[in-house]
């Protein structure tokens, strides 16, 4: 089991950096977007809907998603939307504490669409700016995730929310949160940033991927699924490996804007 997901990562990662490298931009930017109508018709699931109401729900995505791919939105505009998305994450963190809690389907659909249309516009925005931008955001939930895997499995005791995703302790969230200092002190040595500056937003995001994992956990409880599909072989669905960057990726975004006002001079 461990083979095959070390192997799909793998693959995963190569294919990845061949999208963003390789393709032409456009085509790249499309690729985004098809996968989040990927993680739109699972998330779908969750609900326990019928194929024709799935549908429904990506196409609904689809028609949110499209004027931010075709229009360029202001700064003002991404704020808005960002600030948006942070408000819904700091709701989910404290409902997740709350949780079991019945689900209705309304709100099912609600939730899906605040979390995979900010994200999108985010990732999207992120790519134009630079495909490093990008992927340092991916650096760091990856990072994240995997010190949070190996702490817990070596000292995690204190469970983080046994109700929703068993496995998860707090030794593993410091776990995290270590690998991305180290991340950080690596980064700022070699590309010469200041480390203090950027450090809170890392840990921001590391922390709000956390979060966004376990919203996506506590939907597939309620829904009573294992997985959200099987896109990745050993992995599961798409949103069982990007519930963390779905998160992560708008809160980023959105500290970029705040940190890092000379960016924005860049065509995007």
């Amino acid at each position: 089991m461990l083979k095959t997901r070390i192997l799909t990562a793998v693959i995963a990662g190569l294919i990845l950096l061949a999208v963003l490298f390789v393709l032409p931009t456009l085509i790249t930017r499309v690729v985004i977007a098809c996968l989040m109508l990927v993680g739109a018709w699972e998330w779908s699931g969750f609900a326990g809907a019928k194929s024709s109401h799935r549908y429904v729900f990506v196409t609904l995505v689809a028609a949110m998603i499209l004027p931010a791919f075709i229009w360029l939105q202001g700064i003002g505009d991404l704020k808005s939307i960002f600030q948006i998305a942070l408000v819904w994450w700091v709701l989910a963190f404290v409902w997740i504490f709350f949780f079991p809690t019945p689900i209705a389907k309304a709100v099912v659909w609600l939730c899906g669409l605040l979390v995979i249309v900010p994200a999108f516009i985010a990732l999207d925005w992120l790519y134009r700016l630079g495909v490093p931008t990008l992927l340092f955001m991916l650096a760091i939930v990856w990072v994240a995730d995997i010190g949070a895997y190996f702490a817990g499995k070596a000292f995690g005791r204190v469970k983080l929310a046994v109700a929703i995703s068993p496995g998860k302790t707090w030794e593993g969230v410091i776990g995290g949160l270590l690998g991305v200092t180290l991340l950080i002190g690596i980064e700022s040595a070699l590309l010469d940033f200041p480390m203090l500056e950027i450090l809170p937003l890392a840990y921001a995001v590391a922390v709000i991927s956390v979060v966004g994992d376990l919203t996506v956990s506590m939907f597939k409880r309620n829904a009573g699924v294992k997985d959200s599909g099987a896109l990745f072989p050993g992995h599961g669905g798409l949103l069982d490996r990007a519930d963390g960057i779905l998160a992560a990726a708008p809160v980023f975004a959105l500290g970029m804007i705040w940190l890092s006002p000379g960016l924005l001079g860049i065509s995007i």
